[in-house]
């Protein structure tokens, strides 16, 4: 069973109302979002209607804090992929603009998702804000689900303390150099995709040639170099090892992920790759020369090697 994306609620095809969704931005799609969705799941056995979730793009902060730096856990083909692994039928972008930004919560409830999705049923998170100010809360939805004829599930906060399964838990960890403990909240390593650019051609020079993708809309984890894995087009996951950062030796250039990976030298220049960050090796460093950076790259990828074969 594939997932069908559908952009928008309104004047939708019948065939895509009425589902049982999930409500959230779903950034990352961690196990926390996952026991929301296994709400809405449940729902749509019950009842016999397909399992939607609901998202919206752009996230609401870039409309409230255009300024904010990036966030982003996923790009929105990451987040599909991740949904449909769940067994996701529907997945339902909708676009966050000043119309939707200005629906109090009573509106959104009633125009977009009764009137224009045709929900049957709502499963949502302990934290859950919705409409103007978001004064909208799991009660209230409880109450519109009874106005307006669908059901409505709660589901509550999964982990605790540091184990917290939350985005924010996730950015957190990124931020502080622990990818291990992201993959932990995530269920799975966290990943950047992205289309490989040609950099400064540096790297093939000196014998480890680099795939370079820029950050984008990405949430910025701690500059390093960090032990990967890598996804090629064709589904190939192969081990290397990767700088994320601004090459303060070879000459400062725009955060990138440049990835090294192992034992292989095909061209990917504008292909899209997605690299897992496994292990934090150490900070980015500026080097005194070329030779020193290219010795302590090599101990890079001993480390990686050992690291990721475990």
């Amino acid at each position: 069973m594939s997932l069908k994306i559908v952009h928008g609620w309104k004047s939708l095809d019948p065939a895509d109302r009425g589902a049982a969704v999930a409500l959230g931005n779903f950034d990352g799609v961690h196990l926390g979002h996952q026991a929301v969705i296994a709400q809405a799941a449940a729902a749509a056995r019950q009842s016999g209607a397909p399992l939607g979730v609901i998202t919206f793009d752009p996230h609401p902060r870039r409309l409230f804090h255009p300024d904010e730096p990036s966030f982003r856990l996923m790009t929105l083909d990451q987040q599909a992929r991740a949904l449909e692994t769940l067994g996701v039928e529907r997945f339902y972008v909708l676009n966050f603009d000043f119309e939707m930004a200005s629906f109090s919560d009573r509106e959104f409830a009633q125009f977009v998702l009764h009137e224009g999705l045709g929900v049957a049923h709502v499963a949502v998170g302990f934290d859950i804000s919705f409409g103007k100010g978001r004064t909208g809360s799991p009660a209230l939805m409880k109450a519109y689900g009874e106005a307006f004829g669908f059901g409505v599930s709660v589901a509550e906060a999964v982990g605790e303390g540091e184990g917290k399964f939350s985005s924010t838990g996730v950015r957190e960890a990124l931020r502080d150099g622990r990818p291990e403990l992201a993959a932990a909240i995530l269920g799975r390593p966290f990943a950047i995709e992205g289309v490989v650019r040609r950099g400064q051609q540096l790297g093939r020079q000196l014998g480890f040639p680099t795939a370079n993708v820029f950050m984008a809309d990405y949430v910025t984890p701690r500059l390093g170099v960090y032990a990967t894995r890598t996804r090629l087009p064709g589904g190939r996951l192969l081990p290397g090892v990767a700088n994320i950062g601004n090459n303060p030796t070879t000459g400062e250039v725009e955060t990138r992920l440049e990835v090294w990976i192992f034992d292989f030298d095909e061209d990917l220049y504008g292909q899209v790759i997605e690299t897992e960050l496994v292990a934090f090796l150490r900070p980015e460093e500026k080097f005194g020369s070329i030779e020193l950076m290219v010795e302590q790259i090599h101990r890079d990828e001993a480390a990686a090697r050992q690291i990721l074969a475990s």
